[in-house]
């Protein structure tokens, strides 16, 4: 019984180990997520494009746009050059770490709200790199909703 008592009091004392939080742990990919919207709101294609991994791929809204990245920087770079760069505001995210030994691999999803276009989406894959957390994928797409789907595929197959 006395020894049954010491080991309670002597577990007791140990110091425990928890595993970070959530959102510990998705900090720095919502950083470098936050870190590349505010870039190309600033037109800072360096800034811009150093969130990405050398060989990462943007997806754009067109089916046509998958974009490796030294097509998309020959794209944006002209625009970032003079001042024009676009601004989408996140307002909700959802970060998943993959649940792998490495924890080096982490998608999202997250709605955005721009000026001219209103709710969109982003989503993508980040991938831990020696040089941090980087973006491997960025897909933005139109957020249509259900009601509206109808008329606005129509619209498209008219085209």
């Amino acid at each position: 019984m006395i020894t049954a008592a010491l080991m309670m009091f002597q577990l007791s004392a140990a110091p425990v180990q928890v595993a970070p939080a959530p959102e510990a742990e998705t900090a720095p990919v919502e950083r470098v997520l936050d870190a590349m919207h505010t870039a190309a709101s600033k037109a800072d294609g360096e800034a811009y494009f150093a969130t990405f991994t050398a060989d990462g791929r943007f997806i754009g809204t067109d089916a046509t746009e998958r974009w490796s990245l030294s097509e998309f920087r020959a794209y944006a770079m002209p625009y970032f050059s003079q001042g024009k760069g676009w601004t989408y505001r996140p307002v909700t995210r959802t970060v998943t770490i993959a649940p792998i030994d490495c924890r080096c691999v982490a998608w999202f999803d997250e709605v955005l709200d721009n000026d001219a276009y209103g709710t969109t989406r982003g989503s993508g894959v980040l991938r831990l790199t020696d040089g941090g957390w980087k973006i491997e994928q960025y897909v933005l797409s139109f957020a249509v909703p259900n009601d509206k789907a109808r008329a606005v595929v129509d619209v498209i197959k008219a085209d």
